[in-house]
């Protein structure tokens, strides 16, 4: 008797485009799997081909509406689960809630625990995400989590498109948290490292207070995880213009872009902004760039199949 665990990729509706590209990546048709809904708004999920003793990769970013597409991909799980896949890896290229993985004030709540709790316990037994907002969350699971970079992905794109010279070239982490981020871009440019220190008044709200690094005469690429409503982005822009650079590109792996984001962007001091396809959109203004993490998402899913390390992806 000989038994099966092929590998198997599904996609839920939060970002189909981009599990059909990693799909294709690994020479694969997305598994045939309805997500709908029924009358009354419940998700409803019928896999419609076998899955038993199958190895699975669930492909569902918790991106905006965030709760709609969680709640969508813990049901998938659940319905993997009890249709006997071997194993449920879930493919989260945005993790939703990742910016409350602490208790910032008295009596806040750490969602970030919470939604890896609830994914574990619906049934995954493995996840794979993108520049988490906080890497401790890895922490959070007891299932094996692979968070993979997306520096080397900006950086190719950067040096095809834009005339990167080392020397005149700063990367700027847009706040003291993100300096670990930032420094990975600018040794793989080969560029020197500048940071704002910012204040938050309020949430989404941030003053920038001081610039730690040489800006002036230089090409200046901002390195983020997320742009949300852009205020954060926008404001060091204009410090950084006004500290004399001579060219700010962004960079930001997730582009959320809530709350008239794209017009502030449009408005602002910035000439170019790079964000990946972690997060799908349609018709998005000239100014903005879509890389794809399809391929490196692609390859570590490859690399989980054969048991082959995933770090080395980014030595």
């Amino acid at each position: 008797m000989s038994f099966s665990n092929e590998m198997k990729v599904f996609s839920g509706n939060a970002n189909r485009p981009l599990a059909e590209k990693i799909a294709n990546y690994l020479n694969l048709q997305l598994g045939d799997c309805e997500v709908g809904r029924f009358a009354d708004g419940e998700i409803n999920v019928r896999i419609n081909e076998t899955v038993r003793g199958h190895d699975i990769f669930l492909i569902q970013p918790t991106s905006p509406p965030v709760n709609e597409n969680l709640m969508e991909l813990l049901i998938m799980i659940d319905a993997f689960k009890r249709a006997s896949a071997n194993t449920i890896a879930v493919v989260i290229p945005y993790y939703g809630y990742a910016r409350q993985d602490r208790k910032a004030k008295g009596r806040d709540p750490i969602s970030a625990k919470l939604v890896a709790n609830l994914i574990t316990v619906a049934g995954a037994t493995r996840v794979l995400t993108v520049d988490l907002h906080a890497e401790q969350i890895q922490g959070f699971f007891d299932i094996p989590v692979d968070n993979l970079w997306s520096y080397p992905v900006f950086a190719e794109e950067l040096l095809k498109r834009e005339n990167i010279v080392p020397e005149e070239t700063v990367v700027v982490s847009p706040d003291v948290g993100g300096v670990r981020r930032a420094r990975r871009m600018a040794e793989r440019l080969k560029t020197s490292l500048a940071i704002l220190d910012k204040r938050r008044p309020s949430d989404n709200v941030a003053e920038v207070v001081n610039i730690i690094g040489e800006v002036k005469d230089k090409v200046v690429i901002m390195f983020d995880d997320i742009i949300d409503t852009a205020h954060s982005i926008v404001k060091g822009a204009e410090a950084l213009k006004n500290a004399g650079a001579k060219k700010i590109i962004a960079c930001a792996t997730h582009g959320v872009f809530s709350d008239r984001a794209l017009e502030r962007i449009e408005n602002s001091s910035i000439d170019t902004v790079y964000i990946t396809d972690t997060i799908y959109h349609e018709n998005l203004p000239e100014k903005v760039k879509v890389i794809s993490v399809a391929n490196l998402i692609g390859e570590a899913i490859m690399r989980i199949r054969k048991h082959l390390s995933v770090s080395t992806l980014f030595r």
